[in-house]
C-alpha cells in the first residue's frame, strides 16, 4: 500500500467498473438512458393494438419505443410515467432453469422505466424507475423499484472492530480488504484518512442515480421487493425475501447470486459472491468469491475473498481470505485481515461487552483456528501468532500472545501461584505436531482461490512469519533461569497462559527447525538461479534480491554460513525429508487413534499412505532432493 493517502486511493473512481456503466446512462438527459436519441412515441395504430392486447396506459404520449419496434410480445402490461421500451422478439429466455418462456412484456405494471431489447418482463407487480438493459429477465417479483438519489449501498459506514465506533470504515461496491484494513488500523495517518473519505464519497457521488439498473442478462425471479438495486451483468436474484440499497457485481463466469429466500440490506456483494438459503447480509461487504448461506448473519462487517459464513453470526468484523465459519458460532467486533483461519462449530469469539459498552475487539491472527465451543474473551491479541490452535472446550482470557504456531489447551494439572483461569500453551506446536494443517494450507488454499483481482501470498514461512519465530524463539531462549514452569511474570508474550519447562525446549527446537528450512530453501533458490559460479560469493555478496538477503541474514545471524554451500544442501535434503516424514505423522495419527476407538475404521477411513496430499509431498521433497544432489555434483 503506498505510503501517502492520495496515491492510495488514487483511481478510485476512474477505475470502478460500476461508475463506468453508468455514467453513460446518467449523462443522458434527454430521450432514452438506453437508446440515446433513437427512440421515437407510438404511432395511433400501434396504440390501438396494443390496447386490443390488453395493455393500458393513462397517457399514450409518454411512452418511447426504439426503432424497428413490435406489438407481438407485449400483453397485459400497465404502463404509467415515461417509459421507454425496446425491441422484443420472442426469443427464448429462461424463466426457471429448463425452462424458457418467449422475449416481452406480459402481466406487469411499469412505471418510469426503461426495458432493454428481447428482456422477459413477466407477472410481475411492479417495476418502476428502473433501466434494464437488453436480455434482462423479471419473472414473478413482486416489486422492482427505486427512488431518485439512490446510492445503492455506497457510503455506508461499517463500525468493524470496536461497536461503538472509532475503527467505522465508509463502503463503496469495489472496495478491496487490504484498504479497509488499512482505513480501519491506520487510524492515526491523518491524511490517509481524510484522503480515503474523499474518495468514498466521490465514488459515492458517482453512482448515485435517480433510477434503479439491471445489466444484460440479469435476472429476478420469484422474488418478493428488490428496491434501489444495481444489478451487474448476469447477476441472479431468485427468491429471494428482500434485497434493497444494494450493489451486486457480477460478471461473465463470476455470477453473484442472492437466493432462496436471502435477504441483503445496505450492502455490496462483489464479482461471484453468494447469500443464499436465509442468509441476512445487512450494512456488510462481500468481496470477491465469498458466500453467505445456511442462515448466516452478517452484520455490519467486511469479508474477504474466498471466505464462507454458514449458521453462525459475524457481527463487527473484518474478516480475511479464506477463513471457513461453517457452523453455529459467534465472531464479532473481530479485526482478522490477513484471515486463513477457522472458527469452528460453538466457538464464542467473544464476549466484547464489559457491562458497560461493547467497545472491546480481538485480532485474530493468520490462520488462527478456533476450537469447537472455544470461548475468547475480549480484548485478545493473537496477530503476532500466527496458525495457533486454539483447542476444543477452551476459555482464554483477556490476553495478548506472541507465540507462532502454538497450541493452546485446557491446563493438565493445577500449579501453585497459578491461576486455574490460566491454559497451557506449546509454543511451536503446530510446527512439531501439525505440520500436515500447515503444508495442506497452503496447497488448498491455492487451488480454491476464485478471486481474480487480489493477490494473495499463500506461503507461509516468508519473512514476517519467520520474523515473528524467531523473536519467539530467541525469548524462549532468554528465560533468566529454567524452572518448572513459566508466566508471563516470567517470560514475554505468553498471555494468560503457562508454559511448561518441556514445553520451552520442545518451542524452541520446533522454531530452530523451520528457521534453519527457510534460510537453507532460499539459499537452495538463489543457487538455482546463479548457477555454481556464484557459490564462493553467495554468503558475503549483497545483492538487490528482497527476499534473498533476508535469508542470508539468517545463514549470518544463526551461523550456518560457517558450514560450506555444500553442507548445507546436504543438510536442507536432510530437512527435507523430516518434513515428509513429519507430515505423514501429523496424518498417521488420526488413523492409530481411529482404530483403536472407531469399529471398523480401517476399513471404512482412506489411509495416510494413500492421502493426495501426502503422496504429493513425498513427490515434490524427492524432486526438490534430485535437483539438490545436482547441484551438490556441480559444485
Amino acid at each position: 500500500m503506498d505510503a501517502t493517502g492520495k496515491t492510495a486511493v488514487a483511481g478510485l473512481v476512474e477505475n470502478s467498473e460500476c461508475a463506468r456503466v453508468l455514467a453513460p446512462l446518467k449523462a443522458r438527459t434527454t430521450g432514452s438512458r438506453l437508446f440515446g436519441s433513437d427512440v421515437r412515441r407510438l404511432s395511433k395504430k400501434e396504440i390501438d393494438a396494443l390496447v386490443a392486447l390488453d395493455n393500458s396506459c393513462g397517457d399514450w404520449s409518454r411512452i418511447k419505443v426504439a426503432d424497428k419496434f413490435k406489438i407481438d410480445f407485449i400483453r397485459g402490461a400497465a404502463f404509467a410515467g415515461d417509459c421507454v421500451l425496446g425491441v422484443f422478439s420472442g426469443a427464448p429466455r429462461e424463466a426457471a432453469p429448463g425452462v424458457t418462456l418467449a422475449s416481452g412484456i406480459y402481466g406487469v405494471t411499469i412505471v418510469n422505466s426503461e426495458i432493454g431489447n428481447d428482456c422477459l418482463v413477466k407477472d410481475c407487480g411492479l417495476v418502476a424507475g428502473y433501466v434494464v438493459e437488453e436480455d434482462a429477465v423479471l419473472f414473478r417479483v413482486d416489486e422492482l423499484s427505486a427512488a431518485p438519489g439512490c446510492a445503492f449501498g455506497n457510503g455506508v459506514k461499517i463500525p468493524v472492530g470496536n461497536e461503538t465506533g472509532g475503527r467505522e470504515v465508509a463502503m463503496y461496491a469495489e472496495l478491496d480488504i487490504a484498504l479497509a484494513a488499512r482505513v480501519a488500523l491506520d487510524r492515526s495517518d491523518a491524511e490517509f484518512q481524510r484522503s480515503f473519505e474523499e474518495a468514498a464519497d466521490s465514488y459515492r457521488a458517482a453512482v448515485t442515480c435517480d433510477f434503479g439498473f439491471a445489466g444484460k442478462g440479469a435476472v429476478v425471479r420469484n422474488t418478493r421487493a428488490v428496491r434501489n438495486v444495481y444489478l451487474g451483468a448476469g447477476a441472479l436474484i431468485d427468491g429471494a425475501t428482500l434485497v434493497e440499497n444494494c450493489t451486486i457485481l457480477s460478471g461473465p463466469g463470476e455470477r453473484t447470486e442472492v437466493s432462496h429466500g436471502a435477504v441483503v440490506r445496505n450492502s455490496c456483494l462483489q464479482w461471484g459472491c453468494e447469500a443464499t438459503t436465509m442468509a441476512i447480509v445487512v450494512d456488510s461487504l462481500l468481496t470477491e468469491h465469498s458466500h453467505v448461506e445456511r442462515h448466516g448473519k452478517v452484520t455490519a462487517s467486511i469479508i474477504g475473498p474466498n471466505t464462507g459464513i454458514a449458521e453462525g453470526e459475524v457481527t463487527s468484523c473484518l474478516v480475511g481470505p479464506f477463513v471457513g465459519f461453517h457452523h453455529q458460532s459467534l465472531l464479532i467486533a473481530a479485526l482478522w485481515p490477513e484471515g486463513k483461519g477457522n472458527v469452528a462449530y460453538g466457538a464464542n469469539v467473544g464476549s466484547n461487552h464489559t457491562s458497560r459498552a461493547p467497545d472491546q475487539e480481538i485480532f485474530c491472527g493468520e490462520g488462527v483456528f478456533f476450537g469447537l465451543g472455544t470461548s475468547v474473551k475480549f480484548p485478545s491479541d493473537f496477530s503476532c501468532a500466527p496458525y495457533s490452535i486454539v483447542a476444543t472446550g477452551v476459555d482464554t482470557l483477556p490476553q495478548k500472545i506472541e507465540f507462532p504456531f502454538s497450541l493452546i489447551a485446557s491446563p493438565a494439572r493445577a500449579w501453585p501461584d497459578i491461576s486455574p483461569a490460566f491454559n497451557e500453551i506449546f509454543p511451536g506446536w503446530v510446527l512439531s505436531d501439525n505440520i500436515y494443517m500447515v503444508r495442506r494450507n497452503e496447497e488448498k488454499y491455492g487451488k480454491r482461490n476464485k478471486a481474480k483481482r487480489t493477490a494473495f501470498d499463500f506461503t507461509v514461512f516468508r519473512p514476517e512469519i519467520v520474523d515473528l519465530m524467531a523473536a519467539a524463539r530467541d525469548r524462549l531462549r532468554g528465560v533468566k533461569e529454567t524452572q518448572p514452569v513459566y508466566t508471563g511474570k516470567d517470560l514475554a508474550g505468553l498471555g494468560k497462559n503457562y508454559l511448561t519447562e518441556e514445553g520451552r525446549r520442545a518451542g524452541i527446537a520446533a522454531y530452530e527447525f523451520y528457521i534453519e528450512y527457510y534460510a537453507l530453501s532460499g539459499l537452495f533458490d538463489r543457487l538455482s538461479g546463479i548457477g555454481k559460479t556464484g557459490a564462493a560469493s553467495l554468503y558475503s555478496q549483497k545483492t538487490d534480491d528482497v527476499a534473498w538477503e533476508h535469508r542470508r541474514a539468517f545463514l549470518a545471524r544463526e551461523g550456518w554460513n560457517g558450514r560450506s554451500v555444500k553442507e548445507n544442501l546436504l543438510r536442507l535434503a536432510s530437512v527435507l525429508d523430516k518434513i515428509a516424514e513429519d507430515t505423514f505423522r501429523a496424518k498417521a495419527k488420526d488413523d492409530e487413534r481411529g482404530a483403536r476407538i472407531v469399529p471398523g475404521y480401517d476399513a471404512a477411513a482412506a489411509k495416510a499412505e494413500a492421502d493426495g496430499f501426502i503422496r504429493s509431498t513425498h513427490a515434490q521433497m524427492s524432486e526438490a532432493k534430485r535437483k539438490i544432489n545436482m547441484l551438490v555434483a556441480d559444485l
